[in-house]
């Protein structure tokens, strides 16, 4: 199998335009991010917190669920799935935005 080999001065230009196209996608993430919290100040608490009551009336145990036994349980285990990555992220937003601020 062949390999290409790249010129290092163009390799390096290459590497160079992608660090700087990093940059400004931060930048305008960054500028998103603020506009949102300006905007809907509240919103990312609001949505993490119905999210997790979703999870948790999914999984309640007043309603007969057994955690055990997935026959039982409010919701699919594909939705737990998708409600726990929300979370996830809703929460990396969260802590994003405190940090800019």
């Amino acid at each position: 199998m062949s390999t290409i080999r790249m010129d290092p001065e163009r390799r390096e230009r290459i590497e160079a335009e992608a660090a700087a196209d990093v940059k400004i996608m931060q930048k305008v993430n960054r500028a998103h991010g603020e506009a949102f919290a300006e905007r809907y100040p509240g919103q990312v608490e609001h949505s993490l917190r119905l999210v997790m009551e979703r999870l948790q009336a999914g999984l309640d145990k007043r309603d007969g669920v057994d955690v055990a036994r997935p026959v039982t349980w409010r919701v699919s285990a594909a939705e737990l799935a998708a409600l726990s990555t929300a979370a996830y992220y809703l929460h990396q937003l969260r802590e994003d935005l405190k940090l800019d601020q």
